[in-house]
């Protein structure tokens, strides 16, 4: 009878080798795992207009969350926008305070497990963003007229000045409160019928230009920072023409109203003279018709 065949039994060094081939498998897996689970946020990106001011990163999260913080340079980080899952965060509430500070922010990736607790064992990734100092970042909004209007040989514009969020005793400034005479204007204006344009500068509010009687002409204005060297320009207003033959039609009414007027006083002197004229006959004409008194 033939002796059974058993299987080989391992040596004591494979089943060594094979335990920790084993474990090396699965701590790859374990740190692939947690590599994906969180991200560190980039491309991180202010977005400011008239000092309303969001920061803005990459990427949409999937199973993580983020914490935005924010400092000057003194270094006193504040959290904001906490365990968020959208790609941005507003923090105008925190620039407008000191528009002239630099500040400084960051992203921090959480995984989303860890939302509950007070904190985690790892740090988590954060990144930093970009140097960010409101009066000379922010984007200037695009400018609206206020009125306009084209008497004769002159264009009178006024430009409204946009309120921001900045406030001082509750009070919300303009951007000509911020920025002073820093803040100019450029009207650019032209014939309706030409496209040769010419430009005026002011830093105020208003323009008052020679244009030449009876023509029409187009215009749109643009805010200025001229002693900036990144953004200094706004987006041009939308474009605005007048009509000055509703003036023309409007002094020639006044003339025509100041003709009638003058006509009517001199048809109710004649009626008055004609009336008087009338009388005196009448009285006349009664003294010749009457009897002679006899003594």
């Amino acid at each position: 009878m033939a002796t059974p065949a058993w299987p080989p039994v391992p040596r004591p060094e494979t089943v060594v080798a094979r335990t920790l081939l084993l474990g090396w498998v699965f701590a790859q897996v374990a740190g692939a795992t947690g590599t994906t689970d969180t991200v560190a946020a980039y491309n991180l990106t202010w977005k400011s207009t008239n000092f309303k001011t969001i920061l803005e990163w990459q990427p949409k999260p999937i199973n993580h969350v983020y914490t935005v913080q924010i400092s000057t340079k003194s270094g006193d980080w504040k959290n904001k926008c906490f365990h968020i899952t959208d790609t941005e965060c507003d923090l105008t509430d925190e620039i407008v305070k000191d528009v002239n500070q630099t500040y400084l922010a960051r992203v921090l990736s959480y995984p989303a497990g860890d939302v509950g607790s007070a904190g985690s064992a790892a740090e988590p990734l954060f990144v930093n963003s970009p140097e960010f100092t409101p009066y000379l970042d922010t984007n200037l909004g695009q400018p609206t007229i206020k009125s306009f209007e084209q008497v004769q040989t002159k264009l009178n514009v006024t430009v409204q000045d946009a309120r921001t969020l900045v406030r001082i005793n509750d009070t919300f400034l303009s951007l000509r409160d911020i920025f002073g005479k820093d803040l100019i204007y450029t009207l650019y204006y032209w014939r309706a019928s030409s496209t040769g344009k010419k430009t005026a500068k002011t830093n105020t509010n208003e323009f008052s230009i020679d244009v030449d009687k009876g023509e029409n002409y187009c215009f749109n204005v643009q805010a200025v920072i001229p002693s900036r060297k990144a953004n200094p320009k706004s987006v041009e207003s939308t474009i605005e023409c007048t009509s000055p033959k509703k003036g023309d039609f409007r002094e020639m009414f006044f003339i025509i109203g100041a003709v009638v007027f003058v006509v009517i006083i001199l048809v109710i002197i004649l009626a008055v003279s004609l009336h008087k004229c009338g009388k005196a006959r009448v009285g006349r004409s009664w003294k010749e018709t009457s009897p002679l008194n006899v003594a």
